[in-house]
């Protein structure tokens, strides 16, 4: 099947590929329910030397970075305690960690996770990391605008594929919060 965005030709439902997915995603898929059915969600094969935004953009069309998520791992602080929690921003814009995300962690300080701790907490592998399969008890904050977007690509969990699926279907995710201004323009 043709993918909805981009130029890929052969998408094909994320459960159907489950031994392509780290465990934990392959889990969230296979575990999946809601408004937005699994097989709406969309496993496409990309070459792991071009996942980064800026280069996979380039490859497979400029258009894709507004339709293009980005999933990071922030840590917040107050005193000794940490909260882990991952952010959806469109690739087009940053997280506004020390805006949003502190202020709706409660955190005196936030900061971008530790890569060992992003990686080993989530099971998945730096610059594929999706908010798919996260860990429970990690706040999932997601741009407002992710939501809004008809079709998003994001990471598979492994820096090998992708994923499409429905904006709307991020608001459903296990600890999903929809934020406002969680993604802000890049300078």
């Amino acid at each position: 099947m043709r993918a909805p965005i981009g130029d890929f030709d052969d998408a094909r439902p994320a459960p159907d590929c489950l031994d392509l997915l780290t465990p934990p995603v392959a889990e969230a898929v296979r575990s999946w329910a809601g408004p937005v059915p699994a097989d709406q969600i969309l496993y496409v094969d990309t070459d792991p030397a071009i996942a980064d935004t800026a280069v996979f953009v380039e490859h497979h069309g400029a258009d894709l970075l507004d339709a293009s998520a980005n999933c990071v791992v922030v840590a917040g602080k107050r005193g000794e305690a940490v909260t882990l929690a991952a952010c959806v921003v469109r690739s087009s814009t940053r997280v506004d960690v020390n805006g949003v995300v502190r202020k709706h962690l409660g955190a005196r300080k936030a900061s971008f996770a530790p890569m060992d701790t992003a990686t080993g907490d989530s099971g998945m592998e730096y610059g594929g990391i999706t908010p798919l399969g996260l860990p429970t008890d990690w706040p999932l904050l997601i741009d407002a605008t992710v939501v809004d977007t008809p079709w998003v690509l994001i990471g598979s969990g492994r820096r090998r594929g992708k994923i499409i699926m429905p904006g709307k279907a991020f608001a459903q995710l296990p600890g999903a919060v929809v934020l406002e201004g969680l993604g802000i323009p890049t300078a």
